[in-house]
């Protein structure tokens, strides 16, 4: 009966243990997601995971709904402080029935409310349509009061009818994404519907979709905090349970340090395991969205490719139709031809400012509808590749980074993760996102 009786500190020490190891390793993953994404420009977003940091810019601002602050998101909180004297009886030691009197007192939610609109996010480069529906947002505080009952606000901005046992005191609260604010965002990059440009939405199994006014290096931080600590509390937990079961078990007279020592190093050898396993998924993962930009500007060089055929019968139906003009459309024609998938290739070109000066050449040509819709089809997948090769080359050159800083080169070792080659480009046009921004 001893045994088992000191097997059970032992058991709830290991899976106390197990489960701090668990909930380590998942701040550790927020952590190295994180730290993996390298910070793209607004002009460099395209379909993936990206990282930004720019200021709240909006056309048409909200109104926070306490404070009357311009933003483009706030959530608000009206609660109400309540008290109550509670007649309880029980039954003493000895038998007797006896009756006793204790207050009781808290806050009571009576209201709550939240707006959020599409926002631009602004830096050095330009704009991008942020949609913030789905995002976990980290905001400012905008208002904290608490106010009696003859306070203005009291029920102009709460609700009509108190609460039972109210002491006639609301607590005001709201935070809220100020215009101008510096932001900082993790989410997964699409395709807008209206213009051939980028946003940042919600999107189902996306590893994290993330609005905060708090900076990378705090987030960051904040994650490694929450790893360490749950990981020291496994420690604990590990060597504190096998030092426990050996005292109650009484099979040690003197402290059991070999049991301890016993646990605690497994303990650390699943630690490094658990390390080892974390790292080399992120590198895994990182290296999976470099083969997805490089997919999305392979898609998009293919489309040209197949528009280019039709351009070429387009203008080649007049009869004046230059010899060099073709040959030069037929050249950028072959270029995917000349190229293998997944290769940086040469340097490629715009089809836009060749087909423009063909315009200049031949004016009849913008009569043509048919020639007028392939032009423009040529021009938004222009820009489609733009997109696609900025976000390629920020991702593989962060890549590039991760697989020379030790340790994790050696991780990658083990997965034989090279790496890849940036993809040089010239001519590709981006046309800018128009928008008359809130002072």
């Amino acid at each position: 009966m001893p045994l088992v009786t000191g097997l059970l500190p032992l058991a709830i020490g290991c899976l106390g243990a197990l489960a701090c190891l668990i909930a380590g390793f998942w701040a550790m993953q927020r952590k190295r997601l994180i730290d993996d994404l390298p910070t793209s420009k607004t002009q460099g977003v395209f379909v993936g995971l990206v990282e930004l940091k720019g200021t709240a810019e909006s056309e048409s601002p909200l109104s926070s709904y306490l404070a009357g602050v311009k933003c483009v998101h706030y959530s608000w909180q009206i609660d109400e402080h309540w008290s109550r004297t509670v007649h309880e009886t029980f039954t003493d030691s000895k038998g007797h029935v006896q009756t006793r009197t204790r207050t009781e007192s808290g806050w009571t939610k009576v209201a709550d409310g939240n707006e959020s609109t599409p926002f631009y996010l602004k830096d050095d480069t330009g704009i991008v349509r942020v949609v913030p529906e789905g995002a976990r947002i980290n905001a400012v505080s905008t208002y904290n009061e608490t106010f009696a009952r003859d306070n203005p606000l009291y029920f102009g901005k709460g609700p009509s009818r108190e609460i039972a046992n109210t002491t006639h005191r609301r607590r005001f609260q709201e935070s809220a994404l100020p215009l101008h604010a510096a932001l900082y965002i993790v989410g997964q990059g699409r395709e807008r519907q209206d213009v051939v440009a980028a946003e940042v939405a919600f999107q189902k199994n996306t590893p994290m979709f993330l609005i905060s006014t708090k900076t990378e290096k705090q987030i960051s931080s904040g994650y490694a905090w929450w790893a360490w600590s749950w990981i020291v509390l496994g420690f604990v937990l590990a060597g504190g349970g096998a030092a426990l079961s050996g005292v109650v078990s009484g099979a040690a007279t003197r402290f059991p340090w070999p049991a301890v020592a016993i646990a605690c190093g497994a303990y650390l050898v699943a630690l490094l395991l658990g390390w080892v396993w974390t790292a080399y998924n992120s590198l895994v993962t990182l290296h999976h969205r470099v083969e997805q930009g490089w997919s999305q500007v392979d898609v998009q060089l293919k489309r040209r490719s197949d528009l280019i055929p039709n351009l070429v019968s387009a203008v080649a139906g007049y009869s004046e139709f230059e010899k060099g003009t073709q040959t030069a459309l037929t050249q950028l024609r072959q270029q995917m031809e000349a190229t293998p998938p997944g290769v940086a290739g040469p340097d490629y070109k715009g089809v836009a400012p060749t087909l423009r000066a063909v315009l200049e050449q031949y004016p009849n040509l913008k009569a043509g509808d048919a020639f007028l819709r392939l032009q423009r089809s040529l021009e938004e997948t222009e820009q489609r590749i733009a997109l696609a090769r900025d976000y390629y080359n920020d991702i593989a050159t962060f890549y590039n980074s991760r697989l020379e800083i030790v340790p994790d080169r050696y991780v990658g070792s083990l997965g034989r993760l090279r790496p890849r080659m940036l993809m040089s480009a010239a001519d590709f046009e981006r046309a800018p996102i128009h928008v008359k921004l809130a002072p």
